[in-house]
């Protein structure tokens, strides 16, 4: 192998992979002058210099017969690793039942026949480049444009956990919003991208309207049961009220809540687009209105690894853009991981 690719700074460059070494060499002189070129001998050495130099590569041109695995077979796992690459079959003999099978698997780009015309080649290997600049053009605004989707859905939940508990408990009261927010921000939350390749934004509306709605549901059923069960109840016995509804979730400890699976307090903003929240989830937020209406709050801190609630002063108020404050920065976190 030979030219390997600058660390300094990551060069648009090819990947050639042929068995036969005269070929490497007469490749890599035709066109080094265009991109750098790196050099495989066989499928399994494409295969590592793929995974080793992904991040530069730009255009991958294989022969097709080679020792042991054909040419097509590094071209589609180029296609389902790194289908940023443009792919590029060439071969010196009439092998059209692969070449068909190449193109109709969008394995490559192009099929080049071996000899190779020089300035023909150089031709093909620009215009490839050219290709892979345009599409790594294309995904960075897809990745902004799904990004900016991606905070307004992230957005959209939390309004509708305020929404919620306005309804549920009258407007005005913002604590149970704001220990909500904080046990799923201290659960370091990743929001879930949604798959763009099955839906499209009018489905990611329809479906998060669908959740959010159930979820709703949940909450109020679940807050009318406690209202019920725990009549006789105080502020005092929170921490026996949210074992009993949380199960598993947690473990009272005196007067701490200890989280076991962290994951619960984060679900309805963080699961995946589609996917309902459990009955514990939609538990926790039945339970912190049912707390409010008691008269009590909880405050989180982390301990070590472990994440606790304890008993804490309710706030006399929150300022006027306490919720914009929490959507701003659930938003931006959304907006990075999905960029």
């Amino acid at each position: 192998m030979s030219n390997t690719i600058a660390n300094q700074t990551p060069l648009p460059a090819i990947l050639f992979v042929d068995d036969e070494a005269t070929a490497a060499k007469y490749f890599e002189r035709a066109i080094g002058a265009i991109a750098p070129v790196v050099t495989g001998a066989s499928v399994e050495e494409g295969k590592a210099m793929l995974d080793a130099h992904a991040a530069s590569l730009t255009v991958l041109v294989s022969d097709q017969r080679m020792p042991g695995e054909y040419g097509n077979e590094l071209l589609r796992y180029a296609r389902e690793r790194y289908p940023h690459i443009v792919r590029i079959l060439t071969t010196a003999y009439s092998e059209l039942d692969q070449t068909v099978e190449a193109v109709n698997q969008g394995q490559i780009h192009r099929y080049i026949k071996k000899p190779w015309d020089i300035s023909a080649l150089r031709m093909e290997m620009k215009q490839a480049l050219e290709l892979a600049g345009l599409r790594k053009e294309r995904d960075q605004l897809v990745r902004e444009k799904l990004g900016v989707l991606q905070t307004q859905t992230v957005a959209t939940r939390i309004g509708t956990v305020y929404t919620l508990c306005a309804s549920l408990i009258g407007p005005g009261r913002f604590q149970p919003v704001e220990t909500y927010l904080a046990g799923t921000e201290l659960a370091g939350a990743r929001n879930v991208e949604p798959d763009w390749q099955r839906m499209d934004y009018a489905d990611l509306v329809h479906v998060e309207s669908e959740c959010s709605g159930s979820f709703g549901h949940a909450v109020g059923t679940r807050l009318a049961e406690l209202r019920t069960q725990n009549a006789g109840r105080s502020a005092a016995d929170a921490v026996q009220v949210l074992t009993e509804i949380l199960g598993a979730s947690v473990r009272g400890d005196g007067d701490a809540l200890i989280w076991t699976s962290p994951a619960t307090l984060s679900e309805f903003l963080a699961r995946p687009v589609g996917q309902a929240v459990s009955a514990e989830h939609a538990g926790w937020l039945a339970g912190l209105l049912w707390l409010e209406e008691a008269g009590g709050a909880l405050r989180f801190v982390r301990e070590g690894d472990t994440i606790v609630c304890r008993a804490g002063t309710r706030a006399a108020s929150f300022s006027a853009d306490r919720l914009a404050v929490w959507i701003e920065r659930f938003s931006e976190q959304a907006f990075e991981q999905a960029t």
